[in-house]
């Protein structure tokens, strides 16, 4: 896929949308070489993915062995809204709190509970690490414009054979 397919597929209404969101799925692989998936808050600034997570989080080691992750943004309703993102990570260990961590939760805490909420991080946290994904491929499944691309396939296949 090139940087203008990804970028096409990401200027899409829903795929917007669900970039305004704050949470995905993040997939990886751990070191014994299975897969996980985390649940886990972003933020989505200059066409990159930004998460932030604790300095020695299982993923942090993980992600830096094998920087190859996917990410899954999607809603409940039906039908579901499904932006699924590839790539490859960028890892960077800062100290204190980044400014992406503040502004991806700030939810729907009144300022003195956001207040509380910041002192416990800054508290917790002496350091973090931003984890960075910029999209190299994208796919948006939607179940108006877009499907899955089995479905796709077997819509195909129905068509060409009545």
């Amino acid at each position: 896929m090139t940087p203008q397919d990804v970028a096409e597929v990401l200027d899409r209404p829903y795929a917007r949308a669900l970039l305004d969101g704050n949470l995905a799925r993040l997939a990886y692989v751990a070191p014994d070489g299975t897969p996980r998936v985390v649940p886990i808050g972003f933020l989505w600034t200059r066409g990159t993915v930004v998460m932030c997570t604790s300095h020695n989080a299982p993923k942090v080691r993980s992600l830096s062995r094998d920087p190859h992750a996917a990410l899954t943004v999607d809603t409940v309703e039906f039908p579901p809204k499904i932006l699924l993102l590839r790539g490859t990570v960028g890892l960077e260990t800062v100290e204190g709190i980044p400014d992406e961590y503040l502004a991806m939760n700030t939810g729907t805490m009144d300022a003195e509970q956001r207040a509380g909420w910041e002192a416990e991080v800054r508290s917790l946290y002496p350091r973090m690490t931003r984890i960075t994904l910029t999209p190299t491929w994208a796919k948006l499944i939607d179940f108006e414009t877009t499907l899955p691309t089995a479905v796709e396939e077997l819509v195909r296949d129905r068509a060409a054979h009545g």
